[in-house]
């Protein structure tokens, strides 16, 4: 004969089952929460940073040079100009302009040690680094680009930027030109 106590007994044991099953998924949702939580707030905070101290600078002054040779262009092309000087100074404004303008942020972005130092960590572990899908885009996107200088730029621009891409220090030779050429021109150019 069964006994009343044997189905409060099971019936005791399945919800203590059943509330340990819950209270294992909440908490189990609440690590996987807080993890992600955690990368987010990582992963913002760095891309704040990195935002402030060297995407929006080197975009600016990238900007500011492209706008800087793309003035002195038009001011040669126009009849405003007379100097003596006319056409060897627009053939140096356009060269300046066109090499400006297969510059990328990843040719003068500085190298980020710490994050070279992590993928190297990966690769060690002999860790799949699958290639992620925006970085794969990323790469198509600057082959396009490649291709796209190679057919605007001109022959001899096309073959620099096919050899080598550009670096911080030829971007500075560049700025160096564009202020020898406004001061040329008696254009006195205040980044203020």
């Amino acid at each position: 004969m069964e006994s009343p106590w044997d189905e409060t007994a099971t019936s005791e044991t399945a919800t203590e089952n059943e509330w340990a099953k819950i209270s294992s998924d909440f908490t189990n949702a609440g690590y996987r929460e807080g993890i992600t939580a955690g990368k987010e707030s990582a992963l913002q905070e760095g891309f704040d940073s990195g935002f402030a101290t060297v995407g929006a600078p080197l975009g600016r002054d990238i900007g500011f040079l492209r706008g800087m040779a793309s003035a002195l262009t038009a001011i040669l092309q126009s009849n405003v100009c007379d100097h003596p000087e006319k056409d060897a100074l627009l053939s140096e404004a356009r060269d300046i302009a066109a090499n400006l303008a297969v510059v990328r942020y990843t040719d003068v972005v500085p190298r980020d040690l710490e994050a070279e130092a992590h993928a190297r960590e990966h690769l060690q572990e002999d860790d799949p680094m699958d290639e992620n899908e925006e970085l794969s885009e990323k790469r198509k996107m600057e082959g396009l680009e490649d291709m796209l200088s190679r057919l605007t730029a001109g022959a001899h621009n096309a073959d620099a930027a096919q050899k080598s891409r550009p670096t911080m220090d030829d971007v500075r030779l560049l700025e160096g030109r564009l202020h020898a050429l406004s001061a040329r021109l008696g254009i006195n150019v205040d980044r203020s």
